[in-house]
């Protein structure tokens, strides 16, 4: 069984339920993907997503990637690429798959160029971090289009448009 731990850890927009928004959009990412057994698998597969500043992200991404400089999103993957195929047999009754962190000011500087809401933008990186747990990347075009088309199949049962729309 799939749970999504939501920590604000920065004031983010209060007209939405995060904890609602985060458990939705993790679900619907993981369903489109080979592991979507693990929504309802037996073992707890839990996601944590940190709702935090753009100066705890830029630490993170300086720390673990390198880049002083603030970013969107950021994710944690815990489990190994090759053990993903095997972890709806798991017997440990609980499973991390990882962590996803969003900056609050990239993110709604983000919304505001794309004139959209910073809670659709927010759904949007959730998604997409959600898909790094599980292996997804976006390291060469062929890998970009795949998680895009992922990206907006899940964006879209959540009915919130296509974020690739208007891109050329």
């Amino acid at each position: 069984m799939l749970t999504v731990e939501t920590h604000q850890a920065a004031p983010w927009p209060s007209r939405l339920d995060w904890d609602a928004r985060a458990s939705e959009a993790v679900a619907a990412a993981l369903g489109l993907t080979p592991f979507a057994e693990l929504v309802d698998a037996a073992p707890l597969v839990e996601v944590a997503v940190r709702l935090t500043d753009d100066a705890e992200v830029q630490t993170l991404n300086r720390d673990f990637r390198g880049r002083d400089k603030p970013t969107n999103v950021l994710s944690f993957p815990q489990v190994q690429p090759d053990l993903l195929e095997s972890l709806d047999n798991s017997d440990d009754g609980e499973i991390l798959l990882g962590d996803i962190v969003l900056a609050r000011e990239t993110c709604a500087r983000e919304a505001g160029e794309k004139g959209i809401s910073v809670e659709d933008h927010a759904t949007h990186l959730i998604v997409h971090g959600a898909l790094h747990l599980v292996g997804y990347d976006h390291m060469d075009d062929v890998a970009a289009s795949a998680m895009e088309a992922l990206e907006a199949k899940a964006l879209a049962s959540l009915g919130i448009a296509n974020p690739y729309d208007d891109q050329d």
